[in-house]
């Protein structure tokens, strides 16, 4: 099966050669093939977001490599990645722009990774009736308020258009940064549930950050669990699905001889 994802020996330093110096990640090696949907889990400090900005390009790399649809994007910019990947922050607003429509934040989307003369084309007919077409999927009325600025809509309703946004090419790979976090429990399961639309229609590889261990569970087709910036839990398919929270606490605590005691940590 075709790897879309590949990471080798990536090391990942803050303040190297100081008193204060610390090992984000230690000689990471990860795969996904085309269509997985991992959750990526762990305390604080165990290196996630450093993991997904890496992978992003956000964050410069120290040592190791990484590939994304077999192309080494080791040393290229976020801009330049942008071709590959689709990202959702944790913050709904950092996904938008605030003071643009929602159907002008959707033509920036779908122009994502090209020269965009778009304050001279605007959005264009064709491509209005898509914006319709794929917010109607989501369920919750938006493609009646194509032409609302995004700065007035609810936090919900603006992380699933930028969850629609990041997917509307197709990327290679996805990256979903604690998307949920800054959500209420209601419609955080609603975002979820997008999420897992979206990517099984799509059929889109998938990195997920999350805190919450039901949903990690629930969603994807593998798990890992990071600490001290190495992959101490990767498990997959039939094992995954049989794994309940208290699994995944046992776990962690087995390889990292501690209780995982971060505050953010979600239960269900």
């Amino acid at each position: 099966m075709t790897n879309i994802l590949e990471i080798r020996d990536l090391h990942q330093y803050f303040e190297r050669g100081t008193v204060n110096e610390n090992h984000a990640l230690t000689g990471i090696n990860l795969n996904l093939a085309a269509g997985d949907f991992v959750s990526v889990i762990g305390g604080n400090g165990a290196g996630k977001s450093t993991l997904l900005n890496s992978v992003a390009g956000s964050l410069p790399i120290d040592t190791g490599h990484i590939l994304i649809n077999n192309i080494d994007v080791t040393y290229q910019s976020v801009e330049k990645r942008a071709k590959l990947i689709g990202r959702v922050f944790q913050d709904p607003k950092m996904g938008t722009a605030p003071l643009l429509t929602v159907e002008e934040n959707l033509a920036l989307a779908l122009r994502r990774g090209e020269w965009r003369n778009f304050w001279s084309s605007g959005v264009k007919r064709r491509d209005r009736k898509l914006f319709q077409e794929r917010l109607a999927t989501l369920g919750l009325g938006l493609e009646n308020r194509l032409t609302t600025d995004i700065g007035l809509l609810s936090g919900g309703q603006r992380q699933a258009i930028t969850l629609l946004m990041a997917t509307l090419k197709n990327p290679a790979l996805l990256l979903l940064d604690e998307h949920t976090a800054a959500l209420d429990p209601k419609t955080s399961a609603i975002v979820m549930q997008l999420t897992d639309q979206l990517v099984n229609e799509l059929n889109l590889t998938t990195l997920m950050i999350t805190h919450n261990m039901a949903d990690a569970i629930k969603y994807g087709n593998r798990l890992i669990m990071l600490d001290h910036g190495k992959i101490v839990v990767d498990i997959a398919g039939a094992d995954k699905k049989k794994l309940s929270v208290t699994d995944l606490l046992n776990m962690f605590k087995e390889n990292s001889g501690q209780e995982m005691n971060d505050d953010a940590v979600l239960l269900s």
